[in-house]
């Protein structure tokens, strides 16, 4: 079973990725905050996380920076949800290393499974 960890802070949000993943066949596992999704890592190796930006204790650009210095889990693919829709925060959180950006108020959690399959998809392609 493929693994999913979402840093998310709303714990509403959150628990609605949680139980939409779950249905299409993942294990997932929910981090509130940039630190605890980080600290998960050691005993919680996911095939995809989905990152949210704006986060008590450690944001999501500087989880995604600590990720990808990090070779035991550069390799992940990364999805960053945000409210923040600017394309600054688009290209920085590309830049940074993600795969891909979401903007939550324009997403519907079918579409954001979609992603999640795909992105898998390509990994297990380049695999």
């Amino acid at each position: 079973m493929l693994k999913i960890l979402v840093a998310e802070d709303d714990k509403y949000l959150g628990n609605a990725y949680r139980v939409k993943l779950a249905k299409a066949g993942f294990d997932v596992k929910i981090a509130l905050d940039g630190q605890e999704a980080l600290g998960s890592l050691k005993t919680f190796t996911p095939d995809l996380i989905i990152l949210d930006v704006v986060m008590p204790k450690k944001d999501g650009f500087a989880t995604l920076e600590e990720l990808k210095k990090n070779p035991q889990w550069e390799h992940i693919p990364v999805i960053i949800a945000s409210n923040l829709g600017q394309k600054e925060d688009l290209e920085r959180g590309l830049t940074l290393g993600a795969n891909d950006f979401i903007v939550k108020s324009e997403l519907s959690l079918n579409n954001l499974i979609e992603k999640v399959k795909a992105l898998l998809q390509d990994k297990e392609n380049k695999a």
